[in-house]
């Protein structure tokens, strides 16, 4: 994999940033291993790769949620996770004032199933618009890149030491 052009292996970290659960978090580390990238490139790369599907699921998850509500067991979760998020807020004007700032920490967070694309559902159950919920997720994504950098940068001095 090493041998492959620079451009393939953008390319590649860009689409594994973009994959779920992986997201920047993963796939800056595995583009500095499998294709010998540096970290910033990696960091660029996965983190163009994080972003893009943020503004579409905020903005356009709510048709694909009411397709399969159509369907008994799907409608049962999306209701229930639905209910349950809305009416967490619609009760509270503190969460109405700190959603933001809340989706921004579980984002940042750099552990499996608080990234942006988990985010973006939250902030969809939540009825935040994307003007609101993408800029907290968006400097979630960066927190939780940097962290992982450095993260993996402090283990593998430590393996080499």
């Amino acid at each position: 994999m090493q041998n492959l052009p620079l451009f393939i292996k953008y390319i590649f970290t860009t689409i594994l940033g973009a994959t779920p659960i992986i997201e920047l978090r993963y796939a800056a580390i595995i583009s500095q291993y499998l294709f010998g990238l540096t970290p910033l490139q990696s960091f660029i790369c996965g983190l163009i790769g994080n972003i893009i599907p943020v503004y579409f699921i905020v903005k356009y998850i709510r048709p694909l949620f009411d397709f399969f509500g159509k369907w008994k067991p799907f409608k049962i979760i999306i209701d229930w996770a639905s209910e349950k998020a809305t009416k967490k807020i619609a009760e509270s004007t503190k969460l109405q004032n700190f959603a933001a700032l809340g989706l921004f920490l579980f984002v940042a967070v750099p552990i499996p199933t608080t990234g942006a694309w988990v985010g973006s559902l939250i902030a969809n159950f939540l009825n935040m618009p994307p003007k609101k919920a993408v800029p907290p997720i968006i400097l979630g994504i960066i927190v939780a890149g940097i962290i992982t950098i450095f993260a993996n940068g402090g283990i593998q001095y430590l393996l080499q030491n």
